[in-house]
C-alpha cells in the first residue's frame, strides 16, 4: 500500500448501492492487509442534520471505516464545488499518506469529476452575478435557461431546465470569459490522479420502483419531521439545501402548499429525473467500469478491479 495507490471512486445513480458497495472494497482491501477510507462525493450529505432525505449512512452503520466530508456545512451554507475540490483533494492527500486508500463514493457528477478531473475553475464577477441573480428572481429560471441554450447549448443541456444556481453561475462564466461554461467542464484525458473508477449500472425499470419506494420509506422514516427541525436552524434561508430534492417538497407540505401526497409524488418525479441526468453525466467517461447493481457477486467484481482489494 503506497501513496501512489490509485484512488478508488464508485459513482452511478441515486438508489443503486454505492454506500454499501464503498464499505464493501474497504472491508476488502482490511483484508488484504490494508486500509481505506471514504471520502463523500455528494452534495448533499455534506450538510449537517440532511439525512433522511439524502441517505446518509448513520455512525453505526459505517461498519467502523472513517467517513468524510459528512456533516461539514450548515444548512444556511452555500455549497460550493471548488471549495469541496479543495478539502476533498487535501483529505485524499492525507488518507495517502496514513498509508490507506482513499474511496471516494457518491452521485453528485459535478462534485467527483472536480475532484477526480483537472477541473479548473473560471472568475468570479459579484456584479455580474448579482445582475443575472436580480434577472432570476424577476424573470424565473425559464427565460435564463433559455438564454443559456441560445449561448451554450451544450452547458445548457447538462445542467438542464430547474437547476437556477448552476444556470446564474453558467451565466456568469460565458460574459466574464466570452467562453461557453461547457469548455471549463472536465475533460477524459486530463485527470488530477489515477483513478479506478467503478459505476453501478441498474435498467431503468428495475431503478424506478426502487426509486419510489425510497421516497415512501423517507416520508415514513420522518422526513418532514427532519425538516421541521433544519427550518428552525434556517432551511429557508440556504440557498443550496433548502432546494435539494425532497426537502423543497417537505417544506412546501409543512406550509400547508402541498398535501403528503402531493409532496411525495412530486419528490418522486424529480428523484426520477435526477437519476437519468446522473445516468447521463457518468457515461461520458470510457474509462468507467461499469457493474451491474444487482449481481450477487459485485462486491467480489468490484474488488477484482481494485489492486489493494485483490
Amino acid at each position: 500500500m503506497t501513496a501512489a495507490h490509485p484512488l478508488v471512486v464508485v459513482v452511478g445513480a441515486t438508489g443503486t448501492g454505492k454506500s454499501d458497495l464503498s464499505l464493501d472494497l474497504a472491508e476488502a482491501i482490511a483484508g488484504n492487509g490494508g486500509a481505506a477510507e471514504i471520502v463523500n462525493g455528494d452534495a448533499m450529505q455534506c450538510y449537517r442534520g440532511m439525512d433522511i432525505g439524502t441517505a446518509k449512512l448513520p455512525l453505526v452503520e459505517r461498519r467502523g471505516i472513517p467517513h468524510h466530508l459528512l456533516d461539514v456545512l450548515d444548512v444556511t451554507e452555500e455549497a460550493s464545488v471548488a471549495a469541496f475540490q479543495e478539502q476533498a483533494r487535501a483529505l485524499i492527500g492525507g488518507i495517502r499518506a496514513r498509508g490507506a486508500v482513499p474511496i471516494l463514493v457518491g452521485g453528485s457528477g459535478l462534485y467527483v469529476d472536480a475532484v477526480v478531473r483537472d477541473f479548473r475553475f473560471p472568475a468570479r464577477d459579484p456584479a455580474v452575478r448579482a445582475r443575472y441573480e436580480a434577472r432570476l428572481e424577476a424573470e424565473g429560471v425559464a427565460g435564463l435557461h433559455a438564454e443559456l441554450l441560445a449561448v451554450d447549448p451544450e452547458a445548457a443541456t447538462a445542467i438542464g431546465p430547474h437547476n437556477a444556481r448552476r444556470i446564474v453561475r453558467a451565466l456568469e462564466v460565458v460574459a466574464i470569459t466570452g467562453e461557453p461554461f461547457g469548455a471549463g467542464l472536465p475533460e477524459e484525458e486530463r485527470a488530477w490522479t489515477e483513478a479506478v473508477t467503478i459505476g453501478l449500472a441498474l435498467e431503468r425499470e428495475r431503478l424506478v420502483p426502487r426509486l419510489d419506494a425510497r421516497v415512501e420509506r423517507m416520508w415514513a422514516a420522518g422526513m418532514v419531521d427532519e425538516v421541521a427541525g433544519l427550518l428552525r436552524l434556517g432551511l429557508e434561508r440556504g440557498v443550496t439545501a433548502s432546494r435539494a430534492i425532497g426537502y423543497a417538497q417537505a417544506i412546501e407540505q409543512l406550509h400547508g402548499r402541498m398535501s403528503e401526497a402531493e409532496a411525495v409524488a412530486a419528490t418522486q418525479a424529480l428523484t426520477r429525473r435526477y437519476a437519468r441526468r446522473q445516468v447521463s453525466w457518468f457515461r461520458r467517461s470510457a474509462s468507467t467500469h461499469w457493474l451491474p447493481a444487482e449481481a450477487p457477486d459485485i462486491a467480489m467484481r468490484a474488488s477484482a478491479l481494485v489492486p489493494a482489494a485483490r
